[in-house]
């Protein structure tokens, strides 16, 4: 069986600290908590669990923290959490069976990183990080914001989800000032950073500075294609919300040149026709993207509703329309699949199989 060091950095998580903690702790073997600077009780909850704690004076640098944190793991695997997640029953059992069966020439562990719940509590993302990595191998996380953990060698995708429970909106502008600080030193953006400064110029609602930095990034010859990806979708919203459709439209085709067609962005294609009341192509993109197999190795983002749920639904809107009832009683069944309890679908299939039968196409 192998050991586990976690290792965490933490600032002010007195709300959440003590929930992450107490669902993981008995299965590690090392607890390592690296505080950049609290002025809670975030120390003392996370003193409960372990007593390797230690302060880390913070120079707006994640990868620096985390680095630091990994420099005192003692165990033969490392991994990492925040503080607003969770791992629940099954995965603690998952997470389990793996210490006991994980062959040790594996350098680095994917798990599910479960994001963005919706009201019912369904993650609305799914996006796979390398989440526990052989400690000798020292690897190093890179960037200042939005870090990532560089590896190498044998890795093994397990079926581990980690739950992000966060109870409050971040409006913070920490990031998007720390990538400022940095353009202010003339600092040369590397790819990833283009990618990710745009992201938090969009979530603070600086639309056309975004565009720039998107625009930037797409031209830049060098960037991981599932983050080209995504950028074609986030751009794809900018033009959106400046009203300018036949870019968006654009943008959203340009997707297809990094990699095959995504179904997140097959829906954005329906939706976009949908909007145009252009039916028959909305409906195209709509069962293009309801016919797509995720990659389960994929380490991008999996739009969980775009690859299971939404088209079908949209489908079941757009032959309704168009008259076409057997198809919007197909469509309108496989979304009930997913949600057997929802009345306004199970109103819906009644109202479609009696139009069927009434026009005689059951």
């Amino acid at each position: 069986m192998i050991t586990i060091s976690l290792c965490m950095i933490v600032k002010n998580e007195e709300d959440t600290i003590g929930r992450c903690l107490t669902s993981i702790h008995d299965l590690m073997d090392e607890i390592i908590i690296v505080d950049t600077g609290s002025n809670d009780k975030t120390k003392r909850i996370a003193s409960q669990f372990t007593d390797k704690i230690y302060d880390y004076k913070w120079a707006d640098h994640f990868s620096s923290a985390r680095n630091y944190s990994f420099g005192f793991a003692t165990k033969q695997y490392t991994m990492w959490l925040d503080a607003d997640d969770v791992i629940n029953t099954q995965n603690r059992m998952l997470l389990k069976q793996l210490k006991g069966k994980l062959r040790q020439n594996t350098n680095s562990v994917t798990m599910k990183y479960l994001v963005n719940p919706d009201s019912m509590n369904n993650p609305s993302f799914i996006i796979k990080r390398n989440r526990l990595v052989k400690t000798n191998c020292q690897f190093k996380w890179n960037g200042a914001v939005h870090e990532y953990l560089e590896v190498n060698g044998p890795i093994f995708h397990s079926d581990i989800s980690i739950h992000h429970v966060k109870d409050r909106t971040d409006t913070s502008k920490r990031n998007l000032f720390i990538y400022e600080k940095q353009l202010e030193k003339g600092e040369i953006f590397t790819p990833r950073d283009l990618f990710y400064y745009a992201n938090e110029l969009l979530c603070h609602h600086d639309i056309q500075k975004a565009i720039t930095f998107y625009t930037l990034y797409l031209n830049h010859k060098e960037g991981w294609k599932e983050d080209k990806i995504i950028a074609c979708g986030k751009l794809a919203d900018c033009y959106g919300m400046t009203g300018n459709l036949e870019k968006e439209k654009e943008i959203l085709y340009k997707s297809f040149h990094y990699d095959r067609p995504r179904a997140d962005i097959c829906c954005r294609l329906g939706n976009h026709f949908y909007k145009k009341n252009e039916l028959k192509k909305a409906v195209y993109w709509y069962e293009y993207a309801s016919k797509l197999k995720w990659d389960q190795n994929c380490m991008g983002h999996y739009h969980i509703p775009s690859w299971t749920w939404l088209p079908h639904l949209q489908l079941t809107v757009c032959y309704y329309k168009i008259r076409d009832f057997k198809k919007a009683c197909e469509h309108n069944k496989i979304a009930l699949n997913y949600f057997p309890h929802d009345l306004r679908l199970i109103n819906n299939q009644k109202i479609f199989e009696e139009k069927v039968k009434k026009t005689g196409r059951l």
